[in-house]
């Protein structure tokens, strides 16, 4: 390690690589990572030294998939406190979407607004991704153009009215115009038509709800969305998937050569219907949370690659939104500080490793989104880690929590898994759950 322009030492008996985990030391220079060495080698002079010890060195997490709400609903979530919460629970890198602000992310002009609203208060690096809606094809190319990483539609109504859904008429519209470019179509893939057709009966019973969101709207919608990309051979990503009756159809296609990514998310993972209280909407999200078995099939599908990536989904709101009504209480799970631990818990109970983690919520985000920079622990990558113990374990306590509104599905869990620090460019901006300053860029799309 003879580069005296190293000027931090990374050291971990546990340093997760794209070649495995062994014992390393990580060198790192104005932000990046240099090398990947011995456990041993020698500290250059003047280089500080981080030994770990036992605990796991890990790339970052990338979180494609989260709410932020700013500006315009701030009294749900806002970029300070999000970010604080992402640095909290070892995500370096998140994604806003592009709804549940206002404005929504849908013109160059309402980029800008938000962007500088972003800009002084991010704890992690953040990108954008734009909006689809039935009347913005024509803004499609210049958000591309301004660094965008894709573009989000609906199926079925979106929760906000400021955001309608896309009718397969306007799918077709809005996908030929993003293949045009090469760009990324990310789905809430619902059909309306079995919503519309599904019983809603109002009340506190997550039976009632399950009912009202059954499966069949998303296999639907996701058989749509296949034949349509495979028609204009664009490019497309399936978000928050939670039935695992589609999965046969998302291999089908994958193996035809269909351009189509699969995300799920911790609460899919990690929760059941079965445990769910009648009353408690801070499990309601949409699509819902399923049944035990239908998860064990979503683990098959992260273990043979149907399934991509896990990312947050984090959608909170304020509390009083999150009524014991079922049917009418705002859908959205607040996780974003607890999905590695959620994550991991539940993976070793099912004989996964650390390396599978790693993959499914850093590596492939990063590759979901063309962020070349993020996601691997490899020389030239940005310094971006996570140390975790991962033999420690904690109990859930809402007002440990740094999003906005300590609302969470997960209040009074044990899981397994202390994020002891987290680092930007090999600058510590967590230390043992408590964030530092805001050290985080605004990204734009490298590709």
């Amino acid at each position: 390690m003879a580069d005296a322009a190293v000027e931090l030492v990374l050291r971990s008996t546990r340093v997760i690589t794209p070649e495995g985990t062994r014992a390393a030391s990580v060198a790192v220079a104005g932000g990046k990572i240099t090398a990947v060495l011995a456990h041993g080698a020698e500290v250059p002079a003047g280089a500080r030294l981080e030994d770990f010890g036992d605990d796991v060195l890990l790339p970052g997490l990338v979180d494609t998939h989260v709410h932020v709400n700013d500006p315009g609903r701030t009294e749900w979530e806002g970029f300070w406190t999000a970010t604080r919460a992402a640095a909290a629970g070892g995500i370096t890198t998140l994604l806003d979407m592009p709804l549940n602000s206002l404005p929504p992310t849908t013109t160059t002009d309402n980029l800008r607004v938000k962007q500088e609203v972003a800009r002084a208060k991010a704890h992690v690096d953040v990108g954008f991704w734009g909006g689809a809606l039935p009347d913005n094809v024509k803004d499609l190319r210049p958000l591309h153009d301004a660094g965008v990483f894709g573009f989000k539609c609906f199926l079925s109504p979106s929760g906000v009215e400021e955001f309608p859904e896309l009718d397969q008429e306007q799918l077709a519209a809005s996908l030929a115009e993003v293949a045009g470019f090469g760009g990324l179509m990310i789905v809430h893939a619902e059909d309306p038509h079995h919503l519309d057709a599904a019983p809603v009966v109002p009340g506190p019973k997550y039976a009632d709800f399950l009912a009202s969101r059954p499966r069949d709207a998303e296999n639907t919608a996701i058989g749509n969305l296949i034949a349509q990309a495979r028609r204009l051979d664009a490019r497309v990503h399936v978000l928050h998937l939670s039935s695992s009756d589609a999965l046969p159809l998302i291999a089908a296609a994958k193996a035809e050569g269909v351009r189509i990514t699969v995300e799920s998310c911790p609460h899919y993972l990690t929760l059941t219907a079965e445990e769910v209280p009648d009353g408690a909407s801070e499990f309601k999200c949409c699509p819902p949370i399923r049944e035990a078995a239908n998860q064990d099939l979503l683990w098959d599908a992260l273990a043979d690659g149907t399934i991509d990536c896990i990312v947050s989904d984090h959608s909170p709101s304020t509390a009083d939104l999150k009524t014991r009504d079922f049917s009418t209480a705002w859908g959205g799970i607040s996780s974003l500080q607890l999905g590695l631990p959620a994550i991991w818990t539940e993976a070793r109970r099912r004989g996964r490793t650390l390396e599978d983690v790693v993959r499914w919520m850093s590596a492939a985000p990063a590759e979901l989104a063309g962020l070349s920079r993020k996601g691997a622990i490899e020389a030239g990558r940005d310094a971006d880690f996570a140390v975790l113990a991962p033999e420690e374990t904690f109990t859930v306590d809402p007002a440990h929590l740094h999003h906005r509104n300590q609302v969470t599905a997960y209040a009074g869990k044990t899981l397994h898994g202390v994020v002891k620090s987290t680092w930007l460019r090999g600058t510590q901006i967590a230390d043992h759950g408590t964030p530092t300053g805001p050290t985080g860029l605004l990204l734009e799309r490298q590709n």
